[in-house]
């Protein structure tokens, strides 16, 4: 049987105007930008005026992905259509694709199947310009550092403990070490540089966690650039940049909607990595979406150890946002590469390795049950491969830690698919009350901190940090970061920093290698294992496959 690709699904659906999708959100026409015809901003203004209260918040997160895959996008995306075909007042909050894995590994991150958003190619591509604009701010702060040292270096800056790089939204490992300012004195100051990709640049972080132009500017001021002879930190705010960093971005911080499939409204907005940075779309995003529907359905990147761990314990504690709900996505395949399966045999039902596989699911449960004091559903995405063995084997298993699971077939069947989940999920936010609280406090230090993530989270027995990070986060401790929650970059495919351990590996420790702060942001950046903040494309990049024709209709995006 032949099925259709994602993009010749997206390509095939009638849009509805933005207009349409606003006025189903509640969004009167005076608050809408609108980029075209299935496009618009959504101005700033209405969380100020709108009287609307808040709806429910359904985190979506999901299990240490594999190969195999999850679904976790299409699952969050089903579930808020599956929502709306039963009834229910719904929008979706999700963050937008980067350029580097659109062009690298995954050729789109839309959703998939009927449970996508749309116009997928736009949103996949340059959409309404967010990163170009954060792009372009980031970079304007490094062309003014460097004509700053240029002209005289008034604020004594040491152009060998400078930390701000430039940034591009694409997978080049050629740009992460450079040298740069050669040929000569009008040329700039010889030093080493690099860049990082933009998804993973602190603009972008920022933008993500500011709550209006006001909050931004003072965030953007507060980003530390480097530091001087005498070891006093250099801020943007020292160089005077914040205000043309901030008329870059304006635009860029008003929310996208755009639609699903099925005329849901979506605001997709923001998108840092949840490996590198804190996965999440954008406070101000949530927001709207939380004050347009009584069900707004979110993600948080990569497994629950990454993006759920950082919106709970960042954007939550930052935002004062807290989830009735959390729904943890899984498939039987992926829990079997887990139990040591090689990905050709996943189409034969094999209990023993799923056996040595579900543990890495049951940690993720009981971190959201037990730690975060939250209610939470497994979602299972079906694959016809799937025996019902294995299917009972993990509703039993989840069922030990009182937790209830539902097939998903999203993928295929779109809102209808997701019908079931959504059921259990008004009944998690009806009738189960959580008592939300986070992995740890304020008031510890940030070696207690990162701790609490490795031991409590990850599962692992302790955490070394290298000679380097015990001076950085003295450091920081007594430049009076130490109240700031922490931001642990590492692997997504293994709860510890090394990505061979599958499952749920036990009496493992992480080395903390780096550290720094993102003082604009408002957290300290923790850095483990190989973890790099400029990927690379891989030997097949997606990029070979994707095309235009004459006509302007795009292929190859997944």
């Amino acid at each position: 049987m032949a099925y259709l690709t994602d993009i010749e699904i997206a390509q095939q659906t009638q849009l509805r105007p933005i207009t349409e999708i606003a006025a189903r959100a509640h969004v009167e026409d005076k608050y809408i930008e609108c980029y075209g015809r299935y496009k618009a901003k959504v101005d700033l203004s209405l969380l100020k005026e709108t009287t609307r209260p808040d709806g429910k918040l359904i985190l979506v997160t999901a299990i240490t992905p594999t190969p195999a895959g999850e679904g976790k996008t299409t699952t969050t995306i089903g579930l808020a259509d599956g929502l709306a075909r039963i009834g229910k007042d719904v929008t979706v909050a999700l963050r937008e694709p980067s350029l580097g894995p659109v062009f690298g590994i995954k050729g789109g991150a839309a959703g998939g199947g009927y449970a996508q958003v749309v116009p997928m190619e736009d949103i996949n591509l340059h959409f309404t310009g967010d990163f170009h604009a954060i792009g372009a701010a980031n970079n304007l702060l490094a062309a003014m550092l460097d004509n700053h040292i240029q002209q005289g270096n008034a604020l004594g800056i040491d152009t060998r403990r400078i930390t701000w790089k430039r940034c591009v939204d694409m997978n080049d490992r050629q740009l992460r070490n450079i040298v740069d300012g050669l040929g000569g004195k009008a040329n700039g100051v010889p030093r080493e540089d690099g860049f990082d990709i933009t998804v993973a640049s602190e603009i972008m972080a920022v933008l993500c966690l500011s709550s209006s132009i006001a909050d931004l500017k003072a965030r953007l001021a507060r980003i530390i650039v480097g530091y001087t002879f005498a070891d006093k930190p250099v801020t943007a705010g020292d160089l005077k940049a914040q205000g043309a960093m901030a008329a870059l971005l304006k635009d860029a911080l008003k929310p996208n909607l755009v639609q699903t499939l099925e005329g849901t409204p979506a605001f997709v907005h923001g998108g840092p990595f949840a490996n590198i940075a804190h996965g999440c779309n954008s406070v101000v995003a949530t927001r709207m979406a939380l004050k347009m529907g009584d069900y707004t359905v979110t993600e948080a990147g990569f497994g629950a150890d990454l993006g759920a761990e950082k919106f709970l314990d960042i954007k939550c504690r930052m935002a004062g946002l807290t989830p009735d709900a959390v729904v943890i996505v899984a498939t039987v395949r992926a829990l079997k590469m887990h139990g040591g399966l090689d990905k050709k045999s996943l189409a034969t039902e094999d209990l023993a390795a799923l056996e040595k596989g579900i543990p890495n699911l049951l940690r993720h449960v009981n971190n959201i049950r037990n730690v975060y004091r939250l209610p939470c559903v497994v979602a299972v995405n079906r694959f016809p491969t799937d025996t019902d063995a294995e299917i009972d084997f993990i509703v039993a298993k989840c069922r030990a830690l009182g937790v209830n699971t539902v097939l998903s077939t999203v993928w295929a069947e779109g809102g209808k698919g997701g019908e079931a989940l959504a059921r259990e999920v008004v009944r998690l936010c009806e009738q189960e009350k959580g008592d939300f609280t986070f992995s740890y406090p304020d008031d510890c230090t940030l070696k207690e901190k990162i701790n609490a993530v490795v031991t409590k989270i990850y599962g692992g027995s302790g955490v070394l940090f290298t000679a380097a990070a015990d001076k950085q986060i003295a450091s920081l401790e007594a430049l009076g970061f130490g109240a700031c929650p922490v931001c642990i970059a590492k692997t997504q495919y293994s709860f510890s920093d090394d990505p061979t351990k599958l499952g749920a590996p036990e009496n493992f420790t992480v080395t903390v290698r780096n550290v720094k702060i993102s003082a604009g942001a408002g957290f300290v950046v923790v850095l483990t294992g190989d973890i790099m903040t400029m990927p690379g494309l891989p030997k097949v990049p997606a990029a070979e496959r994707i095309d235009v024709d004459d006509d302007g209709r795009i292929t190859g995006l997944f």
